[in-house]
């Protein structure tokens, strides 16, 4: 078996343990990423990852005890800041920008030990849901190369995926880490909100955004969270609270747990190969000794409307310190300021990002404000509340990540309401700023990925993990890979 084939709690152990170096970790890594076609990495530099690879043991040598993720291979979306690697957010904008220093959730990883391998593509400042609106090209789908990985992370999903990296961290607004783990057949995990720092994330939705991670297994999900989860009083949104132990809930037993599967998660919209798949998953959790519980969630229709105002809204404010005026792209023309501002700002920007800033803009305007955005915060409450009424019922609520398997390059590029559909069903625990993890399910009849969503209350990441971690023990995709390059 290849060094990136084992799993990453397997890899760190080892490494500590002094059976392999994390030097040969790095060369495998290097080796792939090398010959790999997926377009999943925008910055790679082999010297950098072997330089810090060579710093791992060292420590080692000397006798000092390595962190958590000693030597594993880590690759880090391009939304985060990293003092050593540009931070492009999939921007023109941005192109070649070196931010002077670490995100928090970077700065963490580089104390556990871990060695980055680069940074990884994604939509545009993580508008997306297939990596078709990055500036720099999309990433491939390993399963199948001429279908989309997924969005905005589909960089950080396909890496894990092609076995680039034994982790990565990627950014989840709307469903940005869940949606692509599914299409991509990975564990892709998002924390409460307010369980990871944002210090050092580039904002697109700032009530949203959190930072997560991906693994092969719900273990190496689990142990990267541990990693990087804490407060920080850097971040205003980070809250105190005590972390679990992540991978020690990886082993309890989940029987008698209640799973709430909500009607809604199952109408129209949804492929018959998905379905057919999370049937499958349900009766395997009663199998575990679940109890499923049928849920009503009414509000959950109005998820992708809510999102699209409340997201496009804060994206609008956020994205305006992009203006050449003091790093990144600037266009002169050389007229005035304004046409400046205005020239920068549509060379820089793709037409994605454009259309939310145009549509966040509006709906924050005089006249609009209480029309659209204080109705879609008042939508956002009764979704919240449909998630309190239901936890009430059980302890944790399953379904389907995604409606469909990855679709083809250009299917939904011309549709942005297809294309917004597509994060359906992880809206809703986006907006109530909820944990919820993508565990590969049976694949789909065509062989494609189908992923199994749970979420649970908030701050209860220890009793999704358990209950994940179960899951991946008794699903047809356990072990499963794409073709290696």
């Amino acid at each position: 078996m290849e060094l990136l084939d084992s799993s990453l709690l397997d890899a760190a152990d080892a490494v500590r343990a002094g059976k392999i170096s994390a030097r040969e970790l790095a060369d495998a890594a290097i080796a792939r990423i090398e010959r790999d076609d997926t377009h999943a990495y925008l910055d790679f530099d082999p010297a950098r990852t072997r330089a810090q690879a060579i710093s791992v043991d060292e420590k080692r040598a000397r006798g000092e005890a390595l962190g958590p993720l000693a030597g594993v291979p880590i690759g880090l979306k391009d939304v985060l800041c990293t003092r050593d690697a540009r931070t492009t957010c999939g921007s023109k904008i941005l192109e070649g920008y070196r931010p002077p220093y670490d995100a928090t959730a970077v700065a963490k990883l580089r104390a556990a030990d871990a060695v980055f391998t680069g940074k990884l593509n994604m939509d545009e400042f993580a508008m997306g849901s297939s990596n078709e609106n990055s500036a720099y090209g999309p990433v491939k789908n390993p399963w199948d190369k001429s279908r989309v990985p997924g969005g905005s992370s589909g960089g950080s999903a396909a890496a894990v995926s092609a076995g680039l990296a034994l982790g990565t961290l990627g950014t989840d607004t709307g469903g940005s880490i869940r949606q692509p783990a599914a299409l991509c057949g990975v564990v892709g995990l998002k924390p409460t909100y307010g369980r990871v720092s944002r210090y050092g994330l580039v904002a697109f939705a700032s009530s949203l955004d959190q930072i997560g991670t991906f693994a092969a297994d719900v273990r190496g999900a689990a142990r990267l969270l541990e990693a990087i989860a804490g407060h920080d009083g850097h971040d205003a949104t980070s809250v105190a609270r005590p972390i679990d132990e992540y991978v020690g809930a990886c082993g309890r037993d989940p029987k008698g747990l209640r799973l709430g599967v909500p009607a809604e998660y199952f109408e129209a919209g949804l492929e018959p190969e998905v379905k057919a798949s999370i049937e499958a998953g349900l009766k395997a959790f009663e199998g575990l000794g679940c109890t499923l519980v049928p849920l009503q969630m009414p509000h959950t229709k109005h998820a992708v409307a809510t999102y699209y105002v409340v997201a496009t809204a804060e994206c609008s404010s956020n994205l305006a310190r992009f203006d050449g005026v003091r790093y990144g792209l600037r266009v002169d023309p050389g007229k005035d300021l304004e046409a400046m501002y205005g020239a920068t700002r549509d060379r820089g920007f793709g037409a994605e990002v454009k259309r939310r800033i145009l549509l966040g803009t509006y709906v924050l305007s005089a006249g609009y404000y209480d029309a659209y955005y204080t109705k879609a915060q008042k939508v956002r409450t009764l979704i919240r509340r449909d998630f309190e009424a239901a936890f009430a019922k059980c302890d944790a609520i399953v379904g389907p990540t995604s409606p469909s398997v990855a679709w083809p390059f250009g299917a939904k590029v011309a549709d942005p309401l297809a294309m917004y559909l597509a994060d359906v069903y992880t809206l809703p625990a986006s907006l109530a700023g909820l944990p919820g993890i993508s565990v590969p399910a049976a694949p789909s009849a065509s062989g494609l990925p189908v992923g199994m969503q749970i979420v649970t209350p908030a701050w209860d990441e220890a009793r999704m993990l358990t209950l994940a971690h179960a899951f991946e023990q008794v699903s047809p995709a356990k072990g499963k890979r794409p073709a290696r390059s």
